[in-house]
């Protein structure tokens, strides 16, 4: 399961600074797909830890704020996993564990890299999935890189790499603004306004996802409803309507409700709906990579009439602050051992930025464990009235990797 954007920067303290940044834009539209063999069991393995990082990050986001949420679990892990190949000792420990990593180490460098670089050619091989992951790294013309990072980024990444003079900030912005807009479709147009003329290099990792339901909503049955925020907030918004036959199910011991809304070309969008009686924060501490498994394994076809808002979210998030409460201390300390970048070039994390847009209209979207006997699909109500704050996540079925994960508690709210 997945991530996404932001950005890093490595700070001069004596340390050299240098700046990350990873990028997120969402769905639009979709084309069939085509019969795929099947990701062995390391990839699926990868998804699922990357799931579990998901919703521990999803968990410290939601900690700082009781507002909408969007974010792209597989952009974050994709930019981290590439600083491995760099990173040594306690350092790379911590990235190890905070992306829940530990499990998939060997005493091979290249070991994980090679299974993104697997998982991503997985998501795409049928080459009809819009859904495209880019990095670049730029790196200031006073600056050495290694070659064998350089190397392996080009390798596992399929990463462009550029200089560019960081003295001339201006002109840096628009270059790596320019970059992003094209990379995520013209989403996200202005991802960086400042850039601090110490930087050495700028990591970029874009994720683009274009997604058509597959079976799309009637634009003239959308009509404005209520949404109750909270049991004293209530807004109105454009609901979506749908009579249909949908992949449904029920966590009883959650107290929520799953409904699957499939996109073209083998992904689809989950949407957790708490009961009207049960808080959504109540759920927050709950969801798990193992809740996600069970849920997609109790789905069962019904026929139901579907209420969903349209809504739209951008939303950025300053990492640092919240990745060392995941265990990720010493890369933003002048003990970070990154080593592996530079030959004599004490690097150290300063910022990580990470930004990421989504839109669901009626077209689409532009951007077994002991819980499964609380899985009771079957008697479930003839209407899903989607009125209230949800989670939802999109996800690669074939791999299971979750690409994005967000909670919207007001539609009206961009």
């Amino acid at each position: 399961w997945f991530s996404k954007p932001s950005w890093i920067q490595f700070l001069m303290v004596p340390k050299i600074k240098m700046a990350f940044l990873v990028v997120l834009a969402c769905l639009c539209f979709f084309t069939p797909t085509h019969q795929s063999p099947p990701p062995n069991a390391a990839i699926l393995e990868l998804s699922y830890e990357n799931t579990d990082f998901a919703m521990n990050l999803y968990r410290k986001l939601a900690n700082y704020n009781d507002k909408n949420i969007f974010f792209s679990p597989l952009s974050v892990s994709t930019t981290f996993a590439s600083l491995l190949m760099a990173s040594g000792g306690i350092t790379r420990e911590e990235i190890l564990r905070g992306l829940d990593l530990n499990q998939l180490e060997t005493n091979q460098t290249e070991h994980i890299p090679k299974l993104f670089q697997l998982l991503q050619e997985n998501i795409a091989q049928n080459g009809s999935l819009k859904l495209e992951q880019s990095m670049a790294l730029f790196i200031s013309q006073q600056f050495e890189v290694k070659k064998t990072f350089e190397d392996r980024l080009k390798t596992f990444f399929q990463a462009d790499i550029r200089t560019v003079d960081f003295a001339e900030s201006t002109k840096s912005i628009t270059l790596i603004n320019e970059y992003i807009k094209q990379k995520t479709g013209g989403k996200i147009v202005k991802m960086i306004s400042t850039l601090d003329e110490t930087t050495r290099l700028l990591l970029i990792n874009s994720i683009y996802f274009q997604g058509a339901w597959k079976n799309p909503f009637n634009p003239n049955l959308t009509e404005s409803a209520a949404f109750h925020i909270d049991n004293y907030n209530v807004v109105q918004v454009s609901m979506m309507m749908k009579e249909a036959r949908f992949f449904v199910t029920e966590d009883v011991l959650l107290g929520a409700r799953v409904l699957k809304l499939p996109y073209q070309d083998g992904v689809s969008m989950l949407i957790l709906l708490p009961n009207k009686n049960v808080d959504y924060t109540s759920i927050d501490e709950e969801i798990s990579a193992e809740k996600f498994s069970s849920w997609i394994e109790g789905l069962r076809k019904t026929k139901l009439e579907v209420h969903v808002p349209k809504f739209k979210m951008e939303q950025a998030y300053a990492l640092q602050n919240i990745l060392p409460d995941m265990g990720m201390t010493s890369l933003f300390s002048t003990s970070a051992n990154l080593t592996g970048i530079g030959e004599g070039q004490d690097l150290m994390v300063s910022e990580v930025l990470h930004k990421a847009v989504i839109e669901v209209d009626e077209t689409g979207t532009t951007a077994a464990a002991a819980t499964t006997v609380g899985i009771t699909p079957y008697s479930l109500p003839r209407m899903f009235i989607v009125d209230r704050p949800f989670f939802f996540f999109i996800y690669h079925e074939e791999t299971k990797s979750l690409l994005f994960m967000g909670r919207v508690i007001d539609p009206t709210k961009n």
